[in-house]
């Protein structure tokens, strides 16, 4: 398990990592979303992390704890479990540094992730139902074979890595009232709200899940980690279960400042929504922030909105469904 971090331990290592990864991470664009500032009343701001390379915030937290593993764990070779963007990103990342590993996907993972994966040369297998299944036998795999399990969210310097988003808010942004952050296990809520709670302590952080995978909600509302019924979710990217001795449960409970519980139709709206009045197309992870934007207009007229868009890698077959659930009614936000 590893050590307790505090918010300003993970706030110092996300501003080290940003030196580290200087040059080797697209400093991603803010872009105003008009459409829906004219719907909330409020000036709404997109970080665009799905124009990171492999198309996700993922890269990031995969490439620095590569950078800090010492050259012996290296060579050994990492291990890693993935629903897809965590394991497109460690997969790049180990081509960049040349590292060899393995990475294990849920059964359920979109074909487009698993390709993204593939065409990155990492040697790929399928195993579980979830993402906490899938997370287990990595875990066993790497113990077995003397191999560096390189956890997509618990591990500080992965969270240190999507703090990097933090940092760069500061300088682009300084004067975010609201930041909005999809959350499944953690990691980039905690990085991310670490960096920004230590600079401007006034900021509100709202962590949103899916109604139909909240785990990270329910967990922080009974105190600590549990297993939650699931159904599927758009927000594929924030599905599954999360370990129960993960050191980003007490960041995000202590950084949280609400929790926003989005319905699919929600989710399938901003997915639609954003298509249309923006021509960007983002995973439902991504557009669930914007989802929670609606949802939450009343209290957010006039203020300074950050929603960060997590990722753009959504499979066809997904955009359908959206695109057909969007068509059936009014969301809750609307």
């Amino acid at each position: 398990m590893p050590d307790p971090l505090t918010i300003a331990e993970a706030a110092a290592a996300a501003r080290s990592a940003a030196t580290r990864l200087a040059g080797q991470v697209v400093h991603t664009p803010l872009r105003p979303y008009p459409a829906l500032s004219r719907r909330t009343a409020a000036t709404v701001v997109m970080k665009c992390e799905n124009e990171q390379h492999t198309g996700s915030f993922k890269f990031r937290g995969a490439l620095n704890r590569l950078l800090t593993l010492d050259p012996a764990t290296r060579r050994r070779g990492v291990v890693v479990a993935s629903s897809g963007n965590h394991g497109a990103a460690v997969a790049r990342a180990m081509q960049v540094l040349d590292v060899p590993g393995i990475v294990f996907v849920p059964k359920h993972v979109s074909e487009r992730k698993l390709d993204a994966i593939r065409e990155y040369g990492a040697t790929v297998e399928l195993y579980g139902d979830n993402g906490l299944d899938t997370e287990l036998h990595a875990r066993a795999h790497a113990e077995a074979e003397g191999m560096f399990y390189l956890s997509p969210y618990n591990d500080p310097e992965v969270i240190a890595g999507q703090g990097t988003i933090g940092v760069e808010l500061l300088e682009d942004m300084p004067d975010i009232d609201v930041a909005v952050i999809a959350v499944g296990g953690g990691g980039l809520l905690a990085g991310v709200a670490s960096v920004l709670k230590s600079a401007r302590p006034g900021i509100r952080i709202v962590a949103v899940q899916p109604e139909a995978s909240p785990v990270m909600a329910v967990s922080v509302e009974t105190g600590r980690v549990v297993d939650v019924a699931e159904e599927t979710t758009l927000s594929d990217g924030t599905a599954g279960g999360v370990e129960a001795d993960t050191i980003t449960f007490d960041l995000v409970r202590d950084l949280a400042d609400e929790f926003v519980l989005v319905p699919e139709q929600d989710i399938a709206v901003a997915i639609r929504d954003l298509h249309r009045d923006e021509g960007m197309l983002v995973e439902g992870a991504a557009a669930m922030t914007l989802a929670a934007v609606a949802m939450r207009a009343d209290g957010l007229r006039g203020r300074k909105v950050l929603a960060l868009i997590c990722g753009g890698n959504i499979a066809p077959a997904t955009v359908d469904r959206a695109m057909g659930l969007a068509a059936e009614g009014t969301p809750s936000g609307g």
